[in-house]
């Protein structure tokens, strides 16, 4: 069994750990991964920062690709189960994604929406998705200027979104009794089983989740109709642990503090900490390690940004800008402390979501570049945000893949950029924008420079 995960950022692999995560897709990266002894593979596909047109000839070439290598590797499609994993507040391509991979790796009995997500708080209660017992639609991220949405009940969420495609009164939905029931009893496994048995058509599902128990059994369920079903799973990382039969693992902090690299004369690197992530909670998080005395705040002015962009001497000035800040940087080094490299706070907004898209693309490149010309003096770099951590492995350091370790806190993974040469092994740690509380950064950073 392989489980393949079109990842919409690099932080869906916040539950599981010792497997690949493909920056790019060539076939003997494919070949070789589908042949790694982990049974998952993550493709970072990084779909969530591109319009929906670009997102979906990512995915429908991504496809493309891994029908091909499985061919090669003599797997057959009900060999594998796909995973679009998305966002578990809802906001990514969530209807289309799982459309294009229809289409081309279907057909599928069903498709199962499952944003539950229990490390960062996400639950799902009689249709409804949660944040910390709060229906989604009244949180900030429901606001989103390109993945907004009007309401939290996922019926209802799957026709907005599908733009009447799908029709709320059609989904089926899984509770969360069905699935304590089957976790429970092999009279209550069988009546899952059966429920998932009558599903055809590529049937939308809603599944409730409150416990990692019903995940497992939904799981359970799955894997015993292989080759006789087929289905497809748009998911927050959680549902992975159960489609694997991978129990989530927690480890010693001094386990991911080892992995920091060391100066020929065994001394440790100094640390960087780059937070691209524009959400409320990141602000918070952010003020939270800046009040250490052991790091240095330096600020990205997002408006210097998009005032360049919009002149003549655009190369220029950025050039200039980027020389600035790579020198404060190394000061800030120089005084053994660790830089924290930010962007300015709240973004900026356009009317049209394309051009925010865009411009947040373009900083999050800015800033890869930057951090990417220091890396080799670097013993660990905390990324935080998912499409500044994408940009940063995939352009920054030209990564082909990463290894992923583990997770340091609940749902806060750790990789290793094996292949980079400049700095073979160096750990990065992967941070969601949305993850945690205002401590939650600062802890991350704490376990990496061995304070914990």
């Amino acid at each position: 069994m392989k489980v393949v995960i079109f990842d919409d950022d690099p932080t869906g692999s916040q539950t599981v750990c010792d497997c690949p995560l493909l920056l790019r897709w060539d076939q003997q990266a494919l070949i070789n991964a589908l042949n790694h002894s982990s049974s998952l593979l993550f493709l970072l596909v990084n779909t969530r920062s591109m319009s929906a047109e670009a997102a979906e000839n990512r995915i429908r070439q991504t496809c493309q690709s891994i029908n091909h290598a499985l061919k090669d590797v003599c797997f057959s499609l009900e060999d594998v189960f796909f995973v679009s994993r998305g966002d578990s507040t809802l906001r990514g391509h969530g209807v289309l994604e799982p459309k294009i991979i229809n289409e081309i790796l279907g057909p599928f009995d069903a498709t199962f929406h499952i944003p539950a997500f229990f490390e960062g708080g996400r639950t799902t209660v009689n249709g409804v998705h949660l944040l910390h017992g709060c229906p989604v639609h009244k949180t900030e991220f429901a606001r989103d200027q390109t993945f907004g949405y009007s309401t939290s009940a996922l019926d209802l969420w799957l026709e907005e979104k599908s733009k009447g495609a799908i029709v709320a009164e059609n989904v089926v939905r899984l509770t969360t009794q069905l699935l304590d029931e089957a976790g429970q009893s092999a009279v209550g496994m069988k009546k899952l089983v059966d429920c998932l048995i009558a599903l055809s058509g590529n049937q939308s599902v809603v599944v409730d989740a409150e416990l990692p128990s019903q995940l497992a059994a939904l799981g359970q369920a799955v894997r015993s109709l292989q080759r006789q079903k087929r289905f497809l799973f748009r998911s927050a990382a959680s549902f992975i642990n159960g489609l694997a039969n991978s129990p989530v693992q927690f480890h010693h902090p001094e386990k991911f503090s080892a992995f920091r690299l060391k100066t020929k004369s065994g001394q440790l690197k100094p640390g960087l900490v780059m937070v691209g992530s524009y959400v409320a909670l990141a602000d918070q998080q952010l003020k939270m390690l800046l009040r250490q005395d052991s790091c240095t705040g330096l600020e990205l002015q997002v408006q210097e940004i998009a005032n360049a962009f919009e002149t003549r001497s655009t190369q220029r000035i950025l050039f200039d800008l980027e020389n600035q800040l790579l020198e404060k940087l190394r000061h800030i080094i120089a005084l053994n402390k660790t830089p924290v490299f930010y962007s300015s706070r709240g973004g900026l907004h356009y009317e049209s979501s394309k051009d925010t898209t865009n411009l947040g693309n373009k900083i999050a490149y800015f800033m890869a570049n930057i951090v990417a010309k220091i890396t080799p003096t670097l013993g660990y770099i905390i990324s935080k945000g998912g499409i500044t951590t994408n940009v940063f492995l995939e352009k920054g350091l030209n990564l082909d893949s990463v290894q992923l370790k583990g997770q340091l806190l609940p749902g806060l993974s750790l990789v290793c950029a094996d292949g980079y040469l400049l700095a073979r092994g160096l750990p990065i740690v992967t941070f969601p924008g949305n993850l945690g509380d205002q401590q939650t950064l600062l802890s991350a950073w704490r376990i990496m420079e061995g304070l914990n």
